[in-house]
């Protein structure tokens, strides 16, 4: 490593719980990547100056995490074609003096998913209308999903990813009221929690699974905790469950060949990631 190494990061919050940064910095070990990577606790109302702060800096890249997603957008010089389709960033790339946005959350998803099914032809309840929650729904979408349903306690925000998904995809989509009664409808095959409740201190997730389909998949995005008291309820309920560490893994590699080029190794990664989350809970 240099004195000067190239910066990259995250911004999120809350961001303590983040293992972001144990994945990133052993891949440019691994890899010999003059790189550092700084998971950095930035409240809504101070991104932009997080962003212009990473300007000055010289960063390479930062990754945006809840609840930045959609926020970042404004502050970028150009969307990719995935970004702007899907609505919401989670990785910029510094080019040529311009953040360019790109989202790497539902390709890593569909990764994660791919380990217990394909997302061809799925039926999928999406808890959440964030920016998460758009770039899971457009991706599964496009993959093949016959149906996708999208709840939210603001049904206004579902049916905007609904239509969404409905005008530039054959997925048939609908917005649904997350009220406190919701079941998993009798026809999904899938569902996905894309919010961060199941954070330490964020409350539980609102979903009844008193009687589910029969081959239910349920997955969440959060990657810490692993398994989370909603995927506990899941697995108790009969349902395969899918933690968000694969997830996190395969868009934390796709973040990387935008940074640096490198293709990263995934197992070196994957035991950084193990060993992060095994510290965080026995600190």
């Amino acid at each position: 490593m240099s004195l000067l190494p190239a910066l990259t990061g995250s911004f999120s919050t809350p961001a303590a719980g983040n293992p972001t940064v144990a994945i990133m910095e052993a891949a440019y070990h691994h890899h010999d990547i003059d790189a550092r990577y700084l998971n950095c606790e930035v409240a809504a109302e101070h991104l932009g100056d997080a962003v212009r702060g990473a300007t000055a800096m010289g960063w390479i890249g930062f990754n945006c995490s809840l609840p930045h997603k959609v926020a970042v957008i404004e502050l970028l010089d150009e969307l990719a074609d995935s970004a702007r389709l899907i609505g919401a960033v989670n990785c910029a790339i510094r080019s040529n003096g311009r953040w360019i946005g790109a989202n790497t959350d539902g390709q890593g998803f569909l990764a994660s998913l791919r380990s217990v099914a394909e997302p061809a032809g799925q039926r999928a309840l999406i808890l959440g209308a964030g920016g998460a929650a758009r770039a899971i729904a457009v991706e599964l979408a496009l993959a093949g999903a016959s149906e996708i349903w999208v709840a939210n306690r603001n049904v206004s925000k579902a049916s905007d990813i609904a239509n969404l998904v409905s005008s530039a995809t054959s997925s048939a989509c609908s917005a649904i009221e997350w009220r406190s009664d919701l079941s998993v409808p009798d026809a999904a095959t899938l569902v996905v929690n894309a919010t961060s409740l199941g954070l330490p201190g964020s409350g539980e997730v609102g979903l009844n699974f008193d009687a589910i389909p029969a081959g239910l998949v349920v997955c969440d995005v959060i990657p810490n905790p692993p398994d989370t008291p909603f995927l506990q309820r899941a697995r108790q309920a009969g349902a395969t469950t899918v933690d968000g560490r694969g997830m996190l893994l395969n868009q934390a590699a796709i973040n990387i060949k935008f940074w640096t080029d490198v293709d990263p190794d995934r197992e070196v990664m994957g035991r950084a990631l193990d060993q992060a989350i095994a510290d965080w809970a026995h600190p």
